[in-house]
């Protein structure tokens, strides 16, 4: 009779099932606590004829322990269900999600502020929007002077109570150079990088926004040497140890004596090919000594300090580094164009 309840009560606890730990708790209760079916079954095995005892009590240990795997697994499988569903993100898509890449002017950005930050120089950034003071007047740029036909600025549009005056957009970071010397006192070492804008036809070699970095350095006896110096030593760790510079006269507003520099053609090796138009040389960035006027123009003496600067254009280089034809495709955001820079960063 023991045995018949025996296998009954096996084959209750092999179908058992639970929707919550409430519910697994019950089972435990009905079948292992000490008013349960299992215990029941110990006061009736008092009555078990001696010879009968041995089986019996095998059959009601693997009862037991039936019992209790169920139980066990029952209550794991509830827990999982039960993370799972608090977990579970509804506003997920059913589909993995692909990582982006970064863009290739920000690759090639912050390479140049990486090596210039190896040498010394602290990152300063200035507003896109901004006023003629900062952008021309104290960079030596006269009211009726021809240098500001150089540079086809956007202007903006106010209202005839805005106290602010000759907003417009930046034409070039040499503006946050300006905006950090007013409030600074040599020593002076920064790199400004940013975006800026000029009314330019869009075409393939040209766009009315692109991004500059850049560079300036004042203090006591500071030579164009110096310039020289941490010019060559960019070029090198940006195209290799073999690339050679070399500077051509120029003109710029806020710098005298002012420079263009050029480096070898890291394609043909300075020997002349298609991309530097046969000269074996191509044009990276401005520079120059800082014009005393400017110096001046910013609180700072230009008997006691000097300077130089330089600029350079981030999709200049870009192109230089992995050729890119068109300088509209850094802004359409072509997918398939991102994704050649997926290892260059």
């Amino acid at each position: 009779m023991i045995l018949e309840k025996i296998e009954t009560l096996l084959h209750e606890v092999s179908e058992l099932t639970a929707q919550n730990a409430e519910e697994v708790e019950q089972l435990r209760l009905k079948y292992l606590s000490k008013k349960g079916e299992i215990t029941a079954l110990m006061a009736d095995f008092r009555n078990v004829p001696a010879e009968d005892k041995k089986a019996v009590g095998m059959k009601i240990n693997e009862l037991k322990q039936v019992a209790l795997a169920k139980i066990n697994e029952l209550k794991e499988q509830v827990e999982t269900a039960e993370v799972t569903d608090n977990d579970m993100d509804l506003t997920c898509t059913a589909y993995p999600i692909a990582l982006g890449t970064r863009h290739p002017l920000t690759i090639v950005k912050n390479e140049i502020i990486d090596i210039f930050s190896r040498m010394g120089f602290t990152l300063a950034e200035g507003p896109e929007v901004d006023d003629d003071l900062h952008v021309f007047t104290m960079l030596n740029f006269a009211a009726d002077h021809p240098a500001r036909d150089m540079q086809d600025t956007f202007f903006i549009e106010q209202h005839p109570n805005d106290v602010t005056k000759n907003m417009l957009l930046r034409s070039h970071t040499s503006g946050d150079q300006s905006h950090y010397m007013e409030c600074h006192q040599p020593p002076i070492r920064i790199i400004c990088p940013g975006r800026v804008y000029r009314n330019e036809a869009i075409s393939a070699r040209a766009h009315c926004f692109f991004h500059q970095v850049e560079g300036l350095y004042v203090d006591k006896n500071v030579s164009f040497t110096d310039l020289k110096q941490v010019l060559l030593t960019f070029a090198r760790e940006m195209f290799g140890a073999d690339t050679k510079i070399r500077l051509r006269p120029s003109y710029f507003p806020f710098t005298e004596p002012s420079a263009e520099m050029d480096i070898s053609c890291h394609i043909c090796g300075g020997k002349g090919c298609g991309f530097c138009k046969h000269t074996g040389w191509v044009e990276i960035l401005g520079c120059g000594m800082v014009d005393p006027n400017v110096l001046e123009a910013c609180g700072i003496d230009s008997s006691v300090y000097t300077g130089y600067a330089f600029g350079m254009g981030v999709e200049r280089i870009t192109n230089l580094k992995y050729r890119v034809s068109d300088l509209r495709m850094f802004s359409e955001n072509d997918t398939r164009f991102l994704e050649e820079f997926t290892s260059a960063h």
